[in-house]
């Protein structure tokens, strides 16, 4: 691991954005803005799935510190192409940033939702898992948006 012993702590916050695409024979299950299976609510089970993986992340990734987050969000959402949008946010005070628990977070949703859509289909496409911003510590990070024609 990095000696972080040196480092100051400050107020960190990462989002990450993982992408689910979805075959429309899914997503015209949806009602009341879940897809509902045998197993449950699928957005509602991703977004614990996520949370409890952010909060492990430490155990999955090799060197990663363990932290205990101070706040973990994870909003989905359905974008213009019909896509499910999955943004994880993670934030804590600490000598170290929580890129990792948002990225860990976000994949762990989009395949919680792959698992309990797999049912229906496996043409299911998990993409464009990344960093979308960051605050604190050295330097603050924000993706720029590409807008394709």
């Amino acid at each position: 691991m990095v000696d972080i012993s040196d480092k100051p702590v400050t107020n960190r916050s990462a989002t990450a954005r993982a992408i689910v695409v979805l075959p429309l024979e899914i997503v015209n299950t949806m009602q009341a803005d879940d897809i509902h299976t045998k197993k449950g609510p699928v957005y509602q089970t991703a977004i614990l799935a996520g949370i409890m993986a952010a909060k492990k992340t430490s155990d999955l990734i090799p060197l990663c510190h363990p932290l205990g987050l101070n706040k973990c969000d994870i909003n989905i959402s359905i974008n213009a192409k019909r896509e499910v949008v999955i943004n994880c946010t993670a934030s804590i005070s600490s000598k170290t940033g929580v890129e990792m628990e948002a990225l860990t977070g976000a994949s762990v949703a989009a395949l919680t939702i792959y698992d309990m859509c797999k049912g229906f289909s496996h043409d299911i496409v998990i993409k464009d898992v990344r960093l979308v911003s960051k605050t604190g510590g050295k330097s603050d990070f924000k993706l720029k948006e590409q807008h394709t024609i």
